[in-house]
């Protein structure tokens, strides 16, 4: 007899917000309109507590009773459709992870065990086909899996002893041929020639065949999450495609182009990257003599500011901290925790600096979330799905280690990004007014680096800040705003998060917010 217990957990139909807009999403995204209803409920399965915990635990821990209804054991679904969702196994496990911690808080001494899995069920004259749909729709296989509706013995896992660490013998003596054989069967992120690279290594340095641990190592550091292999990628040639960009683009090319050719003349060590046109700007700024007071150490991987701030009457120097993320190629294969990975690196380099981290903002550019999802490219998650998920895994990072994030919204339209530039360059004027030695190009270039897309920055100084209350806007300033809501609310069909500080409603204001009048408030003293 199976000594795991079994809850589900779902949310009344006053409160079944999720439920609904799933239902919505089938109806109207997926093209499904013979779905009826939807409901979505939390299972639980636990192991190892004892009846008092477990009876306190139902309406403490698994459940809010004045919102949610419990069902032990086994759920009445009507003749619906149902299937189940589970993270695979290595995935980590919010949901029971917190679910656990909460039962031990109840009675320390036990030491449950606990697995979620979110089950759906679709009334409803449903084929097969669309119900594969479905699936497809709420089950990102880079994380999740189908789970199996039937009710385990017990929770434990039980791993296989590891096998000894696999020696290539004779991997040095391989022709070229049998080593194109063996790149192929390792299924590498690396090229080829990053794997001759290793070959001549292990031949000239070490003196040894390699163990294929050290190759899955290898390969691991060659992957674009690590070594930004896309950004730092050679650009031998570059052409623009037909649009209302296309001008600007091309323009902001041929004077990096220019720049490049100034900077690095006499220097064949230098080529035309990506990650080199993000930096670029600063490159020049900073040969221009309008970095001055750049702080640069090697502590930390963040851009660092000296600003002189006065405090209770004596001027003292502060660093504020200014940190990019990129995670592009991890959120658009698993967008929650891709996005959440990305501000937990933006605050990580700051953190490291021992500086205090005290907001953080999202600006983000996607693609059309609002398009069929026939458009969707094969092997690609749907951009509606992409941007939200992103949106939820942010906003979930940086609620739970009680960080600001403001209100997290994605941005793809193109009047509400042209609004927002011009909100930047409109603030940059005032801001070099009102701000002595605060150089406005240095504040459009701020914004710029923000404002990449897939773009995430933590702003950060040494000591926690003091209350302050940002210069009041001026008429125009004003305008911009309100006209900028507007836009946000005509355009902007995506947005999550809490509002855990108070900020503008779009995401180039919030930018805005999060660093520029607080420099001039910092300046002022």
């Amino acid at each position: 007899m199976s000594n795991v217990r079994r809850i589900y957990v779902e949310k009344k139909p006053a409160f079944a917000g999720k439920a609904q807009e799933l239902k919505a999403e089938i109806q109207n995204y997926l093209g499904i309109a013979s779905v009826s209803k939807v409901r979505v409920l939390i299972r639980y399965d636990i192991e190892n507590i004892s009846d008092a915990t477990y009876q306190k635990a139902i309406r403490t821990v698994f459940s809010e009773p004045p919102v949610d209804e419990v069902y032990e054991e086994a759920v009445e679904l009507g003749g619906a459709r149902s299937f189940g969702v589970e993270y695979l196994p290595g995935q980590f496990d919010q949901r029971a992870d917190s679910a656990k911690q909460c039962v031990k808080l109840l009675n320390e001494e036990e030491e449950p065990l606990i697995r979620t899995a979110t089950v759906y069920a679709v009334s409803g004259d449903v084929t097969d086909s669309q119900l594969a749909a479905i699936k497809a729709h709420c089950i990102n296989p880079v994380d999740s899996r189908e789970a199996d509706l039937k009710k385990p013995e017990t929770l434990l896992v039980r791993y296989e002893e590891p096998k000894d660490v696999v020696a290539l013998d004779g991997f040095l003596e391989l022709s070229e041929a049998a080593l194109k054989a063996l790149y192929r069967s390792l299924n590498l992120a690396m090229t080829f020639q990053d794997f001759l690279h290793i070959r001549n290594y292990f031949e000239n340095e070490e003196k040894r065949c390699p163990t294929l641990t050290e190759i899955r190592v290898l390969d691991t550091y060659w992957s674009d999450h690590c070594r930004h292999t896309t950004f730092q990628t050679e650009l031998t040639d570059a052409s623009f495609g037909e649009g209302d960009y296309r001008a600007p683009m091309q323009e902001a090319y041929e004077d990096y182009l220019a720049a490049h050719k100034e900077l690095y003349a006499g220097r064949d060590d230098k080529f035309v990257c990506l990650m080199d046109i993000a930096l670029m700007a600063m490159k020049r700024l900073k040969k221009e003599g309008k970095l001055d007071d750049q702080e640069e150490s090697e502590e930390i991987n963040a851009c660092s500011i000296v600003v002189p701030v006065e405090v209770d009457g004596k001027t003292e120097e502060w660093l504020v901290n200014f940190k990019n993320e990129t995670h592009n190629h991890p959120t658009e294969i698993e967008p929650f925790g891709g996005a959440a990975t990305c501000l937990g690196g933006a605050i990580r380099d700051p953190l490291s600096g021992r500086t205090y981290v005290y907001q953080a903002m999202r600006v983000t550019g996607a693609a059309d979330p609002t398009v069929s999802i026939e458009e969707t490219l094969e092997g690609k998650l749907p951009q509606k799905k992409l941007v939200r998920g992103a949106a939820h895994g942010y906003s979930s990072y940086g609620n739970q280690i009680g960080l600001a994030t403001g209100y997290v919204k994605e941005i793809y339209h193109p009047n509400m990004r042209r609004s927002a530039w011009k909100s930047a360059r409109s603030w940059a004027r005032r801001q070099g007014a009102r701000c002595r030695g605060f150089h406005p190009t240095r504040a459009t270039l701020l914004f710029c680096l923000a404002g990449a897309p897939g773009a995430m920055g933590a702003a950060a100084r040494r000591v926690p800040p003091r209350r302050t209350t940002p210069p009041p806007l001026t008429p125009a300033a004003r305008r911009c705003r309100r006209g900028t809501r507007r836009l946000s609310a005509k355009f902007s069909v995506c947005s999550a998060g809490r509002r855990s500080a108070t900020l503008s409603r779009n995401a180039m204001i919030s930018a805005r917010a999060a660093f520029p009048w607080r420099l001039g408030s910092l300046r002022r003293g």
